[in-house]
């Protein structure tokens, strides 16, 4: 087992300029651009009970910047756990990741998060008469795109799709409960559901 940080960079080496100096420690144009784009992210938070990714997305930006170090994210309506929610409150340490269909390119944010419920930033997020619960304001630390490879391996944007064979939602649920939950009806009415609560 590799069981020093001395261990693992004998094993790696050192990393080639491209990989460090591609970052910058807050918005700047090239990365602004990036992330205007990006409708979709994961979010990933850590705390005391362990860790958290939750995939976050909207219909435009996933995130709206405030200022040149800080994001902000809405949190609209979802599953209700609060794991993500609940790891910011207790440990700020938060990263993301930024994806487009059909880029090979991924571009990461670390920083720290904060969640607030102020009325004025609600609103700034307002759908109708939806409003987000709370929102996560993020600070950055540092923002750098990720190598193509990952996405390249694995043809996420090229590949066939391969779902139907897979489980659905109800059945996930009726496996889980014993059959208390789930199961073709909630395939059948989770659609309509979602399109009626996704803000």
């Amino acid at each position: 087992m590799i069981d020093t940080i001395e261990k693992l960079e004998a094993l790696y080496g050192t990393p080639k300029a491209p990989s460090t100096r591609k970052v910058a420690t807050k918005m700047v144009p090239i990365y602004r651009r990036w992330i205007e784009r990006s409708r979709f992210c994961v979010l990933t938070t850590v705390g005391p009970d362990g860790t958290d990714g939750s995939p976050r997305g909207d219909d435009g930006p996933v995130v709206t910047e405030i200022d040149d170090t800080t994001l902000a994210m809405p949190d609209w309506r979802g599953n209700d756990r609060l794991d993500s929610l609940r790891n910011i409150v207790r440990d700020p340490r938060v990263s993301l990741m930024f994806m487009i269909p059909g880029s090979t390119k991924v571009v990461r944010i670390n920083g720290r998060g904060k969640v607030t419920a102020d009325a004025d930033m609600l609103e700034q997020f307002q759908r109708g008469s939806a409003l987000p619960r709370s929102v996560i304001l993020i600070e950055i630390d540092e923002i750098y795109f990720q190598c193509s490879r990952a996405l390249m391996r694995s043809r996420l944007w090229s590949a066939g799709d391969d779902s139907d064979d897979l489980p659905t939602a109800g059945d996930i649920l009726k496996a889980m409960t014993d059959g208390e939950v789930g199961g073709e009806d909630y395939d059948a009415e989770w659609p309509e559901r979602a399109r009626k609560s996704l803000w």
